[in-house]
């Protein structure tokens, strides 16, 4: 496989990313004390029962709530492995496995890898833990192997486009369709993922309505194939796509883990499908039947002869029976499901599912692409005939751990290599968020000035009077240094937000008796992040206002009016650590539609070209204050 050296390579830097990975896991979680767990959320204990019951697949699950630590952080996420205890004092812990399928608030719902409940569900002292998940790298190692030994096949030719040996192929006798909602640039793309024969590409940068286009064209798509494949690297990014398309009046089912439990997602599910059609009544009852026999078996009994072993088998075998049955009733059920479904929606990891195994697609379409790690983008795409791959390089990268694996390109996606290679794809040129003061530094920086702003947002403001929509107020000199969490690594620094809230105080007075926009508070460290919450929920002056406080992770693929910019870093060596990271700047800034606010220490900061292109473009097209404006007014 010498001629596939890039590939080996890959499966290489897996490797490291998985050691790396594991290595960090046993650090933070293995072995610690309860306490210690509780702290660094990655442990709910103790935890009271709401809800249990049966899903697909032979699955018991629980819905369970914290008792303590109510409202703390933590890292429980949906599609997370754990593992469900009973801590009874003077007892052996008893434990199952299983996969988070939602969290919300201080309630988490956890599928068990279990075929029964656990018969100690209601002695209480329960908790779980997070474990270590190795499916994802099975995975992704599985999908480089079955890519590089592809031959004479659909996947072979794919792969072979993909690495640019060949070109990607058009049909060109696809007549143009017209779509009314749809700019130019948009239906360019539409009409080039129609008449795709291999692969095409969508560049779409904030604000310029990718997920919009990609809607409409697997609308299109649906026209003439049975069923199209919808992923994205992340939960929250394929639930978007599930409503989307579901808005758009297609039959979707989604498949895997939901990090939203609204009803508008839920009864777009599978489970929900399943249980919601006449079959599952029957389904059900076989499967208890199936349960009932193995408790039965399972009874201990004082006197145990030749006669209680062959009633136990029995019972056994009768519970084996019915589980076969209920298996292929059920087996069949979701067939039926998903063959009738237009749009099937799911991760990219969870196109290796158990549902999905057997199942081909015409076409497989990949939104977010720029955010998945490559091995990731090629399991989905095994699947299918046609890509479709979607995303912006200069958002949000995918997350790689090892320092080693990203030096050696572990982090460049398979669509910013496709960018390089092909001549021809679609960018969506047109945005419909941003005043086009607060698109303009990115669009110099990152789009080489291609991108406009359409005209309903391209001078939008405030009702506050003339301002400028973007604003840096400069905290060099006032002495905020920036300060470290001894125990979580993250810098926070509270007198920058506090500048920031003389700010908000001051937007407050002019919009006078009328409601304030809904407004974005974001910084790149959590632990900024976390003090901002706590400050502004403590705070009686903010109590009235709609206020989004998150990460720049946490807020991507939203926006508000208004969006303020904690950038933290303050000191004299000009170290700016995660600020490096420019895409996520790039992401930061384009949030906002109306007013960016970005509050910060130009001389820590401003030793980096990128945040000097920053201040010189503020100072061009915005509004430069320093802090000591409003140190004075507080």
């Amino acid at each position: 496989m010498a001629q596939y050296k890039d590939l080996e390579k890959l499966l290489d830097l897996l490797k490291l990313e998985k050691e790396e990975d594991l290595e960090r896991f046993k650090q933070t979680v293995k072995d610690l004390p309860l306490a210690e767990r509780k702290e660094k959320g990655v442990t709910w204990y103790p935890l009271q029962i709401l809800k249990s019951g049966y899903t697909y697949g032979e699955r018991a699950f629980v819905i369970a709530e914290r008792t303590t630590e109510l409202g703390n952080a933590h890292q429980f996420r949906s599609g997370k492995t754990v593992n469900f205890y009973s801590n009874q004092p003077g007892e052996k812990t008893r434990d199952f496995t299983g996969v988070v399928n939602y969290v919300k608030k201080d309630k988490i719902k956890i599928i068990l890898n279990s075929k029964d409940l656990p018969d100690w569900l209601n002695q209480g002292n329960l908790g779980t833990d997070l474990l270590f998940d190795d499916r994802t790298y099975v995975e992704m190692e599985k999908a480089l192997k079955t890519v590089m030994k592809a031959k004479g096949d659909r996947l072979a030719e794919l792969r072979e486009v993909m690495k640019g040996e060949e070109l990607p192929r058009f049909y060109p006798a696809f007549e143009r369709m017209d779509f009314p909602l749809l700019n130019d640039a948009q239906s360019e793309a539409v009409h080039q993922i129609r008449s795709a024969l291999d692969v095409a590409v969508v560049h779409g940068p904030p604000g310029t309505g990718k997920t919009t286009t990609l809607v409409q064209a697997i609308k299109v798509l649906t026209q003439t194939e049975a069923t199209v494949l919808v992923c994205a690297p992340s939960n929250s990014a394929v639930d978007l796509l599930t409503l989307r398309c579901a808005e758009a009046g297609l039959n979707v089912v989604r498949i895997g883990n939901i990090s939203r439990v609204d009803e508008d997602i839920i009864r777009h599910t599978l489970e929900m499908n399943i249980s919601a059609h006449p079959e599952s009544k029957n389904i059900k009852k076989v499967k208890i039947q199936a349960a009932n026999s193995r408790k039965q078996a399972r009874k201990r009994k004082r006197k145990f002869g030749r006669n209680e072993a062959l009633e136990k088998r029995a019972l056994l075998k009768e519970a084996r029976d019915l589980e076969v049955w209920a298996n292929q009733l059920e087996d069949r059920l979701i067939d039926q499901i998903l063959t009738g479904a237009q749009v099937i929606t799911c991760t990219l990891v969870g196109a290796a599912g158990r549902v999905l195994t057997k199942r081909k697609f015409r076409t497989v379409v990949i939104d977010e692409a720029a955010q998945a790690l490559e091995p990731a983008t090629w399991i989905p795409i095994i699947k299918a005939s046609k890509v479709v791959l979607a995303g912006d390089p200069f958002q949000l990268p995918p997350t790689v751990k090892s320092v080693a694996a990203k030096k050696q390109g572990f982090n460049v996606t398979l669509l910013e290599k496709l960018l390089q290679k092909f001549p021809d794809f679609s960018l969506l040129n047109v945005q419909y968020r941003m005043h086009e003061a607060i698109m303009g530094f990115s669009n110099r920086q990152f789009y080489d000035g291609k991108l406009r702003a359409d005209k309903s947002v391209a001078v939008h403001s405030l009702d506050i009077g003339a301002h400028k929509a973007v604003l840096f107020i400069d905290t060099a000199g006032c002495g905020f240094e920036e300060k470290e969490n001894k125990e979580t690594k993250s810098r926070y620094n509270p007198e920058e937000f506090q500048i920031l809230c003389e700010h908000l105080y001051q937007l407050q007075e002019k919009f006078e008796d009328r409601p304030i926009p809904e407004i974005a508070l974001i910084s790149p460290y959590r632990e900024q992040v976390l003090y901002m919450k706590q400050a502004a929920e403590d705070d009686p002056q903010l109590e009235d206002l709609n206020l989004a406080v998150n990460s720049i992770d946490g807020f991507q693929g939203q926006e508000r009016e208004i969006v303020y910019i904690s950038l933290v870093r303050s000191n004299d060596k000009g170290e700016i650590g995660f600020l490096n990271d420019y895409r996520r700047m790039n992401v930061a800034m384009t949030r906002a539609k109306k007013l960016l606010v970005v509050i910060g220490d130009s001389a820590t900061v401003g030793q980096h070209r990128f945040y000097e292109n920053f201040l010189e473009y503020v100072e061009k097209h915005g509004a430069y204050q320093t802090a000591w404006e409003y140190m004075q007014a507080g």
